[in-house]
C-alpha cells in the first residue's frame, strides 16, 4: 500500500512539475519581446502586422501598411464599397451637405492662373470686395499662380472651418501691384437644384445635379416658385445625376404619389426587408410629370425614376439609367477614416433590383460598362440595349418592365451627335473653348455686365462674330481651322460659347435656357407634355 502511495506521489509530482514548468516557460516567453508577437492580435491580419512590426529585418511604416491592407480588403468587395482615408473624409461629405465653409467664389484655371468667374451673393468674397475676373496670385502668402495646381488642391486651400481666415493676393485688371485681402470663411450654400424655369406658359423645368441633404427643400422651393409663375406641369431632369442620399429621393417621390404606394424597399443579408411607402401628404399628386434620365442617372435618381415608373405616375424619357441598386452605409474607423460599405440592395415597387452584374474585386471592369454600352451603340438605338428579358416585372397598371440592368425609359431618345465633329471634340476636351470664353468675358467685362437680363445679353452675343474670333483663338492655341468641320459644328460651338459667357454674368439662370434650347430629350418631353400624353399607356 505504501508502495502504491509512493508511486502515485511521484506521478503527481511529475505532473505538477510539468504544469509549473509550462507556466514558467510561458511567463518568460511573454516577457521576451521576441516571443511577445505570438500572443498579440485578435485575428490573422492583426497577428501578421504584429509579427512584421516586431520581427521584420527593417523598420516599416505600420500605418502605411494598415492603410494599404484596409484599402485592399475593401477593394475585394463590390465596386461601390470604398475606403475613405481620414484626410479625405471631410471633402467626401461636403457634396452631400447643405453648405460648407468657404469664401464664396467660383473659379476656373486660365492656363495656370486662378480666375474668379463668379461671386456668391452675400458671401465673404462679396463682402470683402472681390470681383469677377480677379486673379488669385497668392493664398496665405504662398504663390499659386504659374504652379499648375489642381482644382482639388485649390479648393482645399480656399475652403475650411467657418470663422477661420484666409489671405489672398489678388491681381485686378492690368495692375502690377497685388491687392491684399483677408477673408473670414463662412457658410457657403451647396445647391443641388441647378436651375428651375418655365419652358413655356404652363411647363416648369427643374434640373437636379445630385441628392444631397438640402435637395428636398430646394426642390419644394423651386416647384412652388414655378407654380407662382403659372406652371401647372413639370419636367424633372435627372440626367447625369449620380445619386446621393436615398432619403432625399424618397421624400421627393412622396410628393407625387397617393397614400400607401410603395416607393422602394431595401433588403440585405443583415438588413431585413424594409418597405418605404408614401404617406399621402404629397402636394403634387395630380401634377403632370415627366422625368428625364440617361446613362449617368444612378442610385437615388433610379429610386425616384423607378417609383414613378412602377406606380404609373408619369413618363420617363431619355436613355437607360446607370444600373446601381446597392445601398451604402458609412462606418467610422478609430483614426477617423471611414469605410463606405454596401449593406443592402434596393428594389423598385414592382420588385426590380436594377443593379447590373459585377464580380467581387473587379471594379475596373465594372467601370468600363458605360464605355462598352457606348461602343455597342446603345446610345444611338434602343434595339442595341441588352436587357435581361427573363427578369420580367409588372407595374401597378400591368405594364411590363425589366430588372437587372438599370431602368429603361418609356420613351427612348438617342444621343444627338449630328453636330459633333473631331474639331468640336478637340476644342472642348482641350479646354480651348472655355479659355476663349474667359478671355472674351474679361476683355469685354464692362459692356457685357451692362445688360439687365440674360436674354438681352444673349441677343447681343448672337450679333457678334464669335465663331470667327473663336476659331482664330483656337488656331493660336494649335488647333488648326477645319472649315468643313467648323460649319457642321457651328451651331453647337456658338451655343456653348454664348451659354458660357452668359453664365459668367447671370449664373445658371441664363446658362441652361441657352444650353438646352436645342436639347432633343427636353424638346421631346415638351412636345409630349403639350400634347397631353404624359400619362403612361396602361
Amino acid at each position: 500500500m505504501s508502495r502504491n502511495k509512493s508511486f502515485f506521489g511521484v506521478i503527481l509530482l511529475i505532473i505538477v512539475s510539468l504544469v509549473f514548468g509550462f507556466m514558467i516557460g510561458k511567463y518568460y516567453k511573454s516577457m521576451n519581446p521576441r516571443y511577445k508577437i505570438f500572443r498579440l492580435g485578435q485575428n490573422k491580419i492583426d497577428r501578421t502586422l504584429d509579427i512584421i512590426t516586431q520581427a521584420y529585418v527593417d523598420t516599416v511604416n505600420v500605418g502605411r501598411l494598415t492603410e494599404n491592407t484596409v484599402k485592399k480588403i475593401v477593394s475585394e468587395l463590390d465596386p461601390h464599397s470604398a475606403y475613405i482615408p481620414a484626410v479625405d473624409v471631410a471633402t467626401s461629405n461636403e457634396d452631400l451637405e447643405a453648405s460648407f465653409g468657404g469664401i464664396g467664389v467660383q473659379f476656373n484655371m486660365q492656363i495656370d492662373t486662378i480666375l474668379i468667374i463668379n461671386i456668391v451673393s452675400g458671401g465673404p468674397a462679396e463682402r470683402a470686395g472681390l470681383l469677377p475676373f480677379d486673379r488669385i496670385i497668392t493664398i496665405n502668402d504662398s504663390l499659386v499662380a504659374g504652379k499648375n495646381i489642381s482644382d482639388a488642391s485649390i479648393m482645399r486651400m480656399l475652403r475650411g472651418q467657418k470663422d477661420t481666415k484666409v489671405k489672398l493676393g489678388i491681381r485686378r485688371g492690368d495692375a502690377e501691384e497685388l491687392i491684399d485681402f483677408e477673408l473670414t470663411r463662412g457658410d457657403i450654400p451647396n445647391y443641388s437644384v441647378n436651375v428651375a424655369y418655365k419652358v413655356n406658359d404652363k411647363i416648369g423645368y427643374v434640373k437636379i445635379s445630385r441628392f444631397a441633404r438640402n435637395t428636398y427643400n430646394e426642390f419644394l422651393t423651386s416647384v412652388a416658385k414655378l407654380q407662382q409663375e403659372g406652371a401647372t406641369e413639370l419636367i424633372l431632369d435627372l440626367r447625369d445625376n449620380l445619386g446621393g442620399l436615398m432619403d432625399a429621393a424618397i421624400n421627393m417621390a412622396n410628393e407625387f404619389l397617393p397614400k400607401n404606394k410603395l416607393i422602394v424597399y431595401v433588403e440585405g443579408n443583415a438588413y431585413p426587408r424594409t418597405n418605404l411607402n408614401s404617406n399621402g401628404k404629397g402636394v403634387w399628386q395630380e401634377m403632370p410629370l415627366i422625368v428625364l434620365i440617361n446613362e449617368l442617372s444612378a442610385s437615388a435618381s433610379e429610386i425616384f425614376a423607378g417609383a414613378i415608373q412602377d406606380n404609373d405616375r408619369g413618363l420617363l424619357i431619355g436613355r437607360r439609367s446607370f444600373a446601381k441598386g446597392l445601398v451604402q452605409q458609412k462606418f467610422d474607423l478609430p483614426d477617423k477614416s471611414e469605410i463606405l460599405l454596401t449593406i443592402a440592395r434596393y428594389y423598385t415597387p414592382s420588385g426590380r433590383c436594377i443593379q447590373k452584374d459585377y464580380e467581387l474585386g473587379k471594379a475596373e471592369e465594372y467601370n468600363l460598362d458605360i464605355y462598352n454600352r457606348y461602343i455597342h451603340g446603345e446610345f444611338d438605338t434602343a434595339d442595341s440595349i441588352k436587357m435581361n428579358n427573363s427578369l420580367e416585372y409588372k407595374t401597378l397598371g400591368g405594364r411590363t418592365v425589366y430588372g437587372g440592368g438599370g431602368i429603361m425609359p418609356d420613351i427612348f431618345v438617342p444621343a444627338d451627335t449630328t453636330e459633333i465633329t473631331s474639331y468640336y471634340s478637340k476644342v472642348i476636351t482641350s479646354g480651348v473653348l472655355y479659355q476663349f470664353v474667359l478671355k472674351y468675358s474679361d476683355k469685354n467685362y464692362n459692356k457685357l455686365k451692362s445688360f439687365k437680363t440674360f436674354k438681352e445679353l444673349y441677343a447681343y452675343l448672337k450679333q457678334q462674330p464669335l465663331i470667327y474670333e473663336f476659331t482664330d483663338f483656337a488656331a493660336s492655341k494649335g488647333i488648326a481651322k477645319r472649315t468643313t468641320l467648323i460649319n457642321i459644328s457651328r451651331n453647337l460651338i456658338e451655343t456653348q460659347i454664348c451659354a458660357n459667357i452668359v453664365r459668367n454674368f447671370f449664373d445658371n439662370e441664363g446658362f441652361y435656357p441657352i444650353l438646352l434650347k436645342d436639347d432633343a430629350t427636353l424638346n421631346k418631353a415638351i412636345s409630349i407634355m403639350e400634347a397631353g400624353k404624359w400619362k403612361p399607356t396602361i
